[in-house]
């Protein structure tokens, strides 16, 4: 009697979405020139350390490529984001408009978001800036686990997109 094929679909494993979801990202971030691509990968290194439970949430939309760092899967639960285009990254403040800003270091003047310009990852690491980073982290609904570690989660990719890399000029 010849053995019975199993019907059964095979679910990934947790590790295999998980390198899934790093390959996208990976190729997410190769679209940008090369030093913005250093740059992001940089300030997501950075971002992990100091938000280290943090949810992942990537979003390569028309305008900008985001990656928010959230309390939960929910977008509404957003931290901060590395925001990136062509022609620089910043790290935006999701509810930033209600943070105190002594410093006078944020710009935007939207109702809700506030952001800073990246212009190298070390930036991050700047007291005044890992001082608001960690005060939007406080006052968010829903707080970050105090152990563990965060995960990636690819959560849109748009069709059409600007360009992530600067047109070259025709001299």
């Amino acid at each position: 009697m010849p053995a019975r094929k199993s019907s059964r679909v095979k679910t990934p494993t947790a590790s295999a979405v998980r390198r899934q979801a790093e390959r996208e990202l990976a190729s997410f971030i190769a679209r940008f020139e090369p030093k913005y691509a250093r740059l992001i990968k940089a300030c997501r290194a950075e971002l992990r350390k100091i938000l280290p439970t943090a949810v992942e949430l990537v979003y390569d939309n028309y305008n900008f490529f985001v990656i928010g760092y959230c309390s939960s899967e929910r977008p509404s639960d957003c931290i901060v984001s590395i925001a990136a285009a062509a022609n620089g990254v910043g790290l935006s403040f999701y509810h930033g408009a209600s943070l105190p800003d002594p410093s006078g270091i944020l710009e935007g003047s939207g109702k809700q978001n506030r952001f800073i310009r990246l212009p190298n990852a070390s930036r991050l690491s700047e007291p005044e800036v890992l001082e608001l980073i960690l005060l939007a982290a406080a006052q968010g609904k829903t707080k970050l686990p105090v152990a563990g570690s965060g995960h990636l989660v690819i959560k849109s990719v748009s069709e059409k997109q600007k360009p992530r890399r600067r047109a070259k000029s025709s001299a």
